[in-house]
């Protein structure tokens, strides 16, 4: 049941919707990178569904994608975050009242992109109890640290070209400062940028990397929701 609808902006958006072979599960909010919600990003909700979640992909450009590098940054500066931040609370909120939604609890992670959005959904809906960002990149300025209600891990490469280590642990000690939950940010020896995306245009995906990440990921998750 991959395509759905969920309330947003006073309508309804679209997204991609994975189940987990159990019926029911905790929630995830799978979010895209600046290329739109293509293949790649499908195929991670897959992943999550397939690890017990409840996995919803929000389509963010609205059916749009792109393999070009300029397109997708052109994409990703004309969001409206407005819109953007109602995309996101919907999502969280389509989770919580879904039927195979087991209550125990919903993150989101995200990617590039997504990884700011990530955060971001955790600011703008208190339903979020976990956060995930792969490679935080949030063109359209910072929500407000202190409304987020939840744990935050952070995956980045050291040698990313366009989050430097220096930015990132200053992003994380930021975060830190303003929530009352754990901030974590794991750094990867010689990672690029996106280098959990195994079919990213940088040509830096790392295998090992990617899945010490994802069962990083995986993990933290499962331990956040028992502990809400």
């Amino acid at each position: 049941m991959p395509d759905v609808e969920f309330q947003s902006n006073g309508g309804t958006a679209p997204g991609y919707l994975a189940l987990p072979d159990s019926g029911s599960g905790p929630g995830v909010v799978v979010l895209q990178e600046w290329w739109g919600l293509d293949d790649s990003i499908k195929r991670m909700a897959d992943s999550f569904a397939e690890e017990g979640f409840v996995a919803l992909a929000p389509d963010l450009f609205r059916g749009e994608t792109t393999e070009q590098p300029d397109e997708a940054e052109q994409k990703m500066m004309a969001m409206n975050m407005d819109e953007t931040e109602k995309d996101l609370r919907g999502a969280v909120d389509y989770l919580s009242e879904h039927e195979s939604y087991d209550g125990s609890g919903i993150g989101a992670v995200g990617f590039c992109l997504g990884g700011g959005l990530a955060v971001w959904a955790g600011t703008a809906n208190p339903k979020v109890d976990a956060v995930v960002a792969y490679y935080y990149v949030m063109p359209h300025g910072k929500p407000d640290f202190s409304k987020l209600d939840a744990p935050v891990l952070g995956h980045f490469g050291d040698s990313d070209d366009f989050v430097p280590v220096d930015d990132a642990k200053a992003l994380e000690a930021e975060i830190d400062d303003a929530s009352d939950h754990d901030v974590e940010f794991v750094f990867y020896d010689g990672a690029g940028h996106a280098f959990a995306n195994d079919h990213n245009r940088l040509d830096t995906y790392h295998s090992e990397h990617a899945h010490t990440a994802w069962q990083g990921t995986v993990d933290f998750l499962k331990k956040t929701f028992k502990r809400s």
